[in-house]
């Protein structure tokens, strides 16, 4: 069980706000706080090189914790600005050939669809949709089902921006591993509110940030690449980092996954990020996700009972992001109403899931995405806010 007291004491914002945009980017516990604020004094005080020199042993740690918390080997994990640059690394790494075939999800996420758009326009590849089952839910039997030589990547979003979709991540990677074929998993809003597991998820590559429900720094992140898929993988960028300069003629590529990272990193970021996973691994996900969980459904059924508020949640076991509208009100006019009431919450834009907001029909919606550290209290404190607008 997580101690809910104590962890709202060491997560200041509470005190300020209701802080219900977690999926956006959630609020940094004092761990974290400190470990990032620590490093930067310290480069103030002796220099920056010198300071990254006394922690190599603290920063090398980070490593053997982000392996932890999803069940790597630190030497399949590499540190980077954000969950974007993670995610194009391995994707950019791919060797497409024109006629190769990336299957997707429709709830895929703009930056990474827009990727796919320019690798069709570049290279002459062709996408596709894998179709959902009734509940909007990737179908992995219209997977299996869409496979033939010429797919060259099933790329899908484990848990989308928008709607509280979880996809069956760990089914896709039983299917993409025994036809061989290589599988890049978003995990951005699933890494910090769900166990992870990239043994049992079967994913060659995953991409994660650390701002959303991990609860570190912005601009920090974190790309997985499986130790046999590495041998495969040339990134699309290269440094004195990632690569070794050993002849005037040649370069060598390092053996593990840090050749997709640059020498200049976010230090401060990088122990902030750190302090971040071992405070999660400390409260333990499973006891986290039942926690997330259990305060989306909450909040679902109760935006659900209110008069002129449409859910539009899928999935028979959503994530802890939901979202909604109240008729007559924008989601830009409801932002700011909760605001007001010192209540955090983000939009959903159709142009975010292009695919699925043209499909449902969807409006710009409003998303309020709790974490662990929230109250039921806070939960109530929303759903009064919005009674207050349906009630006109």
């Amino acid at each position: 069980m997580i101690d809910i007291d104590r962890v709202r004491a060491e997560t200041p914002g509470t005190a300020n706000r209701a802080h219900l945009n977690n999926a956006g980017a959630a609020l940094m516990p004092t761990p974290v706080i400190e470990a990032a604020s620590a490093y930067f004094a310290r480069e103030a005080e002796i220099g920056g090189y010198e300071a990254a020199d006394e922690a190599q042993d603290r920063h090398s740690a980070i490593y053997d914790s982000v392996a932890r918390l999803i069940g790597a080997k630190r030497d399949e994990i590499a540190l980077v600005e954000n969950a974007t640059v993670a995610w194009q690394m391995a994707f950019y790494a791919q060797q497409f050939q024109p006629g190769d075939r990336i299957l997707t999800t429709r709830a895929e996420y703009a930056a990474n669809y827009i990727a796919f758009l320019h690798m069709a326009q570049m290279k002459g590849i062709e996408i596709e949709v894998i179709p959902d089952d009734e509940n909007g839910v990737l179908d992995p039997a219209a997977l299996d089902a869409m496979l033939d030589e010429r797919i060259r990547l099933i790329a899908i979003t484990w848990v989308p921006t928008n709607g509280g979709l979880v996809n069956p991540a760990a089914e896709v990677g039983r299917i993409a591993r025994k036809h061989g074929i290589p599988y890049l998993l978003d995990a951005c809003q699933a890494v910090g509110q769900m166990v992870v597991d990239v043994e049992e998820l079967g994913c060659d590559m995953l991409s994660a940030t650390g701002r959303k429900f991990l609860r570190g720094p912005r601009g920090t992140g974190f790309l997985y690449v499986r130790r046999e898929m590495l041998e495969k993988l040339h990134p699309p960028m290269v440094d004195m980092f990632g690569a070794r300069w050993v002849a005037p003629d040649r370069y060598e590529l390092r053996p593990d996954a840090r050749r997709f990272e640059n020498w200049e990193n976010n230090l401060a970021g990088h122990h902030g990020l750190g302090a971040a996973v071992d405070y999660a691994l400390s409260l333990g996900m499973e006891n986290i996700e039942t926690r997330c969980r259990m305060l989306g459904r909450l909040l679902r059924e109760n935006l659900a009972a209110l008069p002129g508020v449409q859910v539009y949640d899928l999935g028979t076991d959503p994530s802890a992001i939901v979202t909604f509208s109240i008729a007559g009100h924008e989601a830009l006019a409801v932002k700011a109403h909760m605001s007001a009431r010192g209540i955090n919450v983000s939009r959903s834009m159709p142009s975010s899931t292009l695919l699925d907001a043209t499909a449902r029909n969807l409006p710009t919606l409003v998303r309020a995405s709790p974490h662990y550290y929230n109250s039921e209290d806070e939960l109530a404190k929303l759903v009064d806010a919005c009674r207050e607008l349906a009630y006109g």
